[in-house]
């Protein structure tokens, strides 16, 4: 086994990661800094983003509404230190972004454009026409590129931390063009490697996201926190669940049944009006749109098509001028995927899974329990998203969080001492067991396309919109022997050069980890709270202080504790989306930046 070292190793070259890795070369230039992704960067998952990413630009914008907004989207579950800072420090991070050559749509007058997005009062929402993850991604790559202590291992598939005496030092991987393992060695590592949505069978998410980091961070001893909270979004395409983006709706598209009716209107969205106001009802929030989905299935009111039951996305309205310039993206998936123009025809859609609020526990520089160890973006979960994200959060997340922990993992660095030589041990540990367990595994019985299929499915019916205890606990138990029969896997190719059914096999060991905390975490949590939706419990329980879940991984069923959520000025209430409720002290800070951006960084 070979070994290789520095002083901060990344492991994920998704938007997170990329920031991560500039923050660490800034704070510290002395030190050398590993950027392990199993993709080139650039096909990182980060890349498929449309729709926008949010941050208080508009005068009439404030700080302290961007937190509410994203409080009482979260359902009261979001730690609200975290909130406060996530809003002070997303504009920095979007105007230093733009300066690093991310190309922001403008409005004519030379302005940041936004648009609406869904639980936000106001237009919040920075884009690049409907790429907008791409740009980023592509303005962070581009900008690791000057940094000489950055070096990458693109293709290299992390398959252990390596943790000694409670503190991290390193991991081991596989490079994907050889096979051979090695040993990345480091003072401190960083974790942003996703989110897990392939444990769903219909789902935006890339075959990418497989949950790898959730699991070699749950099986090194750091709590996964709120995990029974994943994001259904009201509107994929049916049978690929590509992602039709929320700026559809944000641009003024409709949602209508098979009777052309705009049914959100029949629907609680969360709105202080009875009714939903028809010019908005679109832009309710996620959690919200997709259980009306179910409404409307239920009422026998969904159109039937030979991939399941939809609704349809009406754009027509919008006229292919405004489709071109807005939303392009949207058109060209529509025409590719389903032969059909929006300019034209309306667009079939349905709920799909598309996010997972939960991950690994941190606080608010990325640290996890265990030393050494941080975490950012979607496999971190700090809290900022609660119980249902908010429509492009996530984005700006990743740049805030992702440069936060990257700061606090060089300081980490600069102070730690080296890794043991001890530690290597475990490296080969590892090695022996990726080559017993699968590429000289010849007799098992089990294959992998099933138990993944068998998984899905399990995770669908038992951990899908709705939730109840007894499909709840019928889905632990499926798990659980899926889990067994996992160990009866039966590899055939003993080739080392990408050796792609080894990586689908490891990859199918993190999403058995993965589900397995979320089904016990839905599991013990009796309430019905945003994505989570327990029909045997069906009002949310804020009779004592709200609270996140963490699962511990043991030899059997995990272990579920529970955290109480930082409450800092908005105490638990209604969840609307009319007015803010008064903050109960001082503002978040400020008022809304110019929107030229002027020359802050």
């Amino acid at each position: 086994m070979r070994t290789v070292n520095h002083d901060v190793l990344l492991i994920g070259g998704g938007g997170a990661g990329l920031r991560a890795a500039i923050a660490v070369a800034e704070a510290n230039p002395e030190l050398s800094v590993a950027v392990a992704s199993k993709v080139y960067p650039m096909r990182s998952h980060t890349v498929s983003a449309e729709g926008g990413a949010a941050a208080v630009i508009r005068p009439e914008d404030s700080l302290d509404a961007h937190a509410y907004d994203t409080i009482s989207g979260g359902d009261w579950l979001c730690d609200q230190d975290a909130v406060e800072l996530f809003v002070r420090e997303a504009t920095e991070e979007m105007l230093r972004l733009e300066h690093w050559g991310c190309p922001w749509s403008r409005k004519p007058d030379g302005t940041v454009a936004t648009r609406p997005f869904g639980g936000m009062k106001t237009e919040r929402t920075w884009f690049a026409a409907d790429k907008t993850g791409f740009h980023m991604l592509h303005a962070l790559f581009q900008t690791t590129l000057k940094y000489p202590p950055i070096s990458r291992y693109d293709e290299w598939f992390v398959t252990k931390l390596l943790v000694e005496d409670g503190r991290c030092e390193g991991a081991v991987a596989v490079e994907l063009a050889t096979g051979e393992v090695h040993a990345i060695l480091a003072r401190s590592v960083i974790m942003c490697a996703g989110g897990g949505g392939k444990i769903y069978p219909f789902t935006t998410n890339a075959n990418i996201k497989t949950g790898d980091g959730m699991a070699l961070a749950y099986r090194a001893g750091a709590p996964l926190k709120d995990m029974e909270f994943v994001q259904y979004h009201p509107t994929g395409l049916p049978f690929t669940g590509i992602l039709i983006t929320e700026a559809a709706r944000a641009e003024g598209g409709w949602l209508v049944n098979k009777e052309g009716y705009r049914y959100l209107q029949d629907y609680n969205l969360g709105t202080p009006e009875p009714r939903p106001v028809l010019r908005s009802m679109e832009l309710g929030p996620r959690d919200r749109l997709s259980q009306a989905f179910v409404g409307e299935l239920k009422k026998g009111r969904t159109a039937e098509t030979r991939h399941g039951h939809v609704v349809h996305l009406d754009v027509r309205h919008l006229g292919q001028r405004t489709i071109d310039e807005k939303i392009p993206f949207v058109r060209e998936l529509c025409m590719k995927y389903e032969k059909i123009d929006p300019v034209k025809e309306m667009i079939p859609v349905r709920p799909v899974v598309h996010y997972m609020m939960g991950g690994i526990h941190t606080d608010l520089d990325g640290a996890t329990p265990i030393a050494g160890l941080f975490a950012a973006g979607e496999v971190a979960c700090v809290s900022i998203n609660g119980a249902n994200r908010l429509g492009s959060n996530s984005l700006t997340e990743l740049l805030v969080f992702g440069a936060r922990a990257g700061a606090a993992a060089a300081r980490h660095a600069a102070d730690a001492p080296a890794p043991s030589q001890s530690v290597l041990a475990q490296g080969l540990e590892e090695e022996a067991r990726l080559q017993e367990r699968f590429l000289d595994n010849r007799g098992g019985r089990e294959r992998m396309a099933n138990l993944r299929k068998e998984l899905q499915d399990t995770m669908e019916t038992s951990a899908g919109l709705y939730r109840d205890e007894p499909t709840l606990k019928a889905g632990t138990e499926k798990v659980q022997e899926l889990k067994e029969r996992f160990h009866d896997v039966a590899l055939e190719d003993p080739s080392l050069t990408f050796n792609t059914e080894l990586q689908t096999a490891l990859e199918l060991e993190n999403l058995l980890d993965v589900a397995e905390s979320v089904l016990h975490s839905a599991l013990a949590r009796r309430e019905s709270r945003g994505a989570h939706q327990r029909t045997d419990f069906p009002e949310r329980d804020d009779r004592e202080q709200p609270a996140h879940s963490l699962a511990y991984a043991t030899t059997g069923a995990p272990r579920i504790d529970y955290l109480p959520v930082t409450i800092t000025r908005w105490p638990p209430a209604e969840r609307v989306y009319g007015e803010p409720l008064s903050p109960t002290s001082d503002p978040v800070g400020g008022s809304a930046p110019p929107e030229d951006g002027g020359n802050q960084e």
